[in-house]
């Protein structure tokens, strides 16, 4: 082969490598997966099978033993599916223990509503694992990061030894063994940073392509070299192959990834192979590219949908008043939406990795806040519904030490009062509701039983003392008002009045009207008798003084002492007068007094009137 073949071969070689799968796939995609494949992948697939496997066998001293150990280890050592499948692990153990906290919380006899974690120090040390853990990561990657690039500066500077070589075309066959050296130093140096790997690999190819261009060696020698890197291209090629219709496409991309090393890794193949076999590479490349990117966008797409739902349900809870839940109601009912939104968060995919963490901690966090405010509500609930019930112990001891007395409308009033206290009074706990209740209720119930009785019974003797009065009333209207018959009637009468007077209570109702028949019989007959007795009176004076006429002495002192009872009258009439004026009738009972003193009056003013034509009758006999 002369010079000109070789120029050709490498224009070709040029050709392939600027048409290099690298270049046709999305470089945002490849960066991104390859932040994700730093140095652990390997560990994180066995790692994190390990841990599914003994989950189970978990304990939070061993998870937070294991995160001591994971954070006191390097940063290359340190698997992040581990370290999240450990996370995850504690957060089943902690949901288990709460279940059961729960459960005896409730078991006490305690609302399910009411029950309040305690906070679990283990859990804050776990936190701050995790935060040493994540500083190593990250220290790690920077560390990483800097290797890569003292890599790259090596790199280019085989490359350009590489290029050096292949331009002293008269000692290129010198350089063979130089060119092993460096084509080895080149595959055993580390990872590039990955905005450069694309680019270092073409041009190291370049390099390769020119000095084996610019080669004078045995055409065996290139030959074997080249059905070398024919077989393990082959190779390559199928195993692309079969990752076309691979179910975990994340997989399958990321073994394309090694593949395309791997090919960047082998030598050239020969110049009538090159393009045959970089073709059928590359369009597999593309194929699960492009599966990749499509599972990519669904799967952003669908993380953008989970970030609007997720903030959505954490703007629900954060937008619940909790000043306006002012009873048990109202907070069950918040209750139920707040562990309704819960559940809905469950059954949610992942959010974008930039925010996914806030969402969560931004809807933790207004959880939290709910629970700890419901729970300082129920603790002010039960402190207040306390005190409500020794308030209302006391009120049915006073119920109590009522409930047997007679004294039927002053106990009545004093249970009226007794109730609006009681429904002034606030709740107590629903468990102790009905039992005071019925406590205070039982007192009211006899007392008013008692009363009810005892108004029965007193019905009854109304209505004995009704029919007694109205038989007496009856009796004064038969009551005999000859003269010759006064003493007797007049006994009669005063007994019939004592009578009267112990017969006791009749219906109020009838009180007023039976009241108002018998004063009406009763002056009836007392003003006939007493005129029987005036003019029985009369009789019997003049017939003294008659008897005394011729006596002027003893006319004198009768005289004296008719005057001095006449003077007597007058003073008790103008008392009854003077109290008259002041008398301020508003009631039937005020009209019964009322017409008792114009009764009384009238008598008084009848004794005047005798007593006055007494006197003239005497001062007749004077003369």
């Amino acid at each position: 082969m002369d010079l000109r073949d070789l120029a050709q071969d490498a224009e070709k070689m040029s050709s392939d490598a600027a048409s290099t799968p690298e270049s046709s796939v999305n470089e945002e995609v490849a960066c991104g997966v390859t932040a994700e494949l730093t140095g652990d992948s390997e560990n994180a697939e066995t790692t994190t099978g390990d841990v599914a496997g003994e989950a189970k066998e978990y304990t939070k001293e061993t998870v937070i033993e294991r995160l001591v150990t994971i954070s006191e280890s390097d940063g290359s050592e340190i698997s992040r599916d581990e370290v999240s499948k450990l996370k995850q692990v504690f957060y089943n153990i902690r949901k288990n223990e709460l279940l059961v906290e729960k459960q005896a919380f409730v078991d006490q006899g305690n609302e399910e509503s009411a029950f309040a974690p305690m906070p679990d120090s283990m859990e804050q040390q776990m936190y701050e694992l995790l935060n040493i853990i994540k500083n190593k990561k990250a220290q790690y990657i920077v560390r990483l990061e800097s290797e890569r690039e003292q890599n790259l500066q090596k790199k280019q500077a085989v490359i350009a030894e590489l290029n050096s070589m292949a331009e002293d075309t008269d000692n290129v066959n010198r350089h063979y063994q130089r060119f092993r050296e460096l084509s080895q130093e080149f595959k055993e140096l580390g990872e590039v940073p990955p905005t450069a790997q694309t680019e270092i690999w073409r041009n190291y190819q370049l390099a390769v392509e020119r000095f084996y261009d610019q080669l004078k060696v045995n055409k065996d020698l290139r030959d074997y070299d080249f059905k070398k890197n024919q077989e393990i291209k082959q190779l390559l090629i199928q195993e692309a192959e079969k990752l076309e219709d691979a179910s975990d496409v994340v997989m399958a991309f990321r073994r394309l990834q090694e593949l395309h090393d791997k090919w960047r890794e082998a030598g050239p193949v020969a110049k009538e192979l090159r393009e045959e076999m970089w073709t059928r590479f590359k369009d597999v490349s593309a194929v699960v590219n492009k599966r990749y990117q499509a599972f990519f966008e669904e799967r952003k797409a669908k993380e953008s949908e989970n970030e609007q739902s997720k903030t959505a349900l954490c703007e629900l809870i954060e937008n619940i008043d909790l000043s306006s839940l002012s009873n048990h109601t109202a907070w069950e009912d918040a209750t139920k939406i707040i562990l309704k939104a819960q559940e809905d968060w469950k059954k949610l995919g992942f959010a974008s990795k930039k925010v996914n963490n806030q969402l969560f901690a931004r809807f933790r966090k207004a959880c939290d806040e709910f629970f700890a405010a419901k729970a300082q509500h129920f603790r002010s609930l039960r402190e207040t519904q306390s005190e409500n019930l020794v308030k209302k112990t006391a009120l049915c001891e006073k119920a109590e030490a009522l409930k047997d007395s007679t004294d039927w409308k002053k106990t009545a009033d004093e249970f009226v009062a007794l109730q609006k206290q009681w429904k002034a009074i606030g709740a107590v706990d629903r468990k102790q509701s009905d039992a005071i209740w019925q406590r205070f209720q039982n007192a009211a119930d006899y007392f008013f039983e008692q009363r009810k009785k005892n108004a029965s019974l007193q019905r009854k003797s109304e209505q004995a003392a009704l029919k007694v009065k109205q038989g007496i009333i009856e009796e004064l209207k038969q009551l005999s008002l000859e003269a010759t018959d006064r003493e007797s009637s007049i006994a009669r009468y005063r007994q019939l009045q004592s009578e009267w007077n112990k017969a006791g209570h009749v219906p109020f109702r009838d009180k007023e009207r039976i009241y108002e028949a018998y004063r009406s019989e009763a002056n009836r007959v007392f003003d006939a008798l007493d005129m029987n007795r005036h003019k029985s009176g009369m009789a019997n004076f003049v017939s003294g003084i008659e008897e005394m006429s011729d006596d002027k002495n003893r006319l004198f002192r009768e005289r004296e002492r008719i005057a001095r009872a006449l003077e007597q009258k007058r003073a008790e009439m103008k008392t009854y007068q003077n109290n008259l004026g002041f008398f301020n009738v508003k009631s039937s009972s005020g009209n019964s007094i009322m017409r008792d003193m114009e009764r009384r009056m009238k008598r008084i003013n009848d004794d005047v009137s005798s007593l006055e034509e007494k006197l003239r009758l005497i001062d007749s006999k004077l003369k």
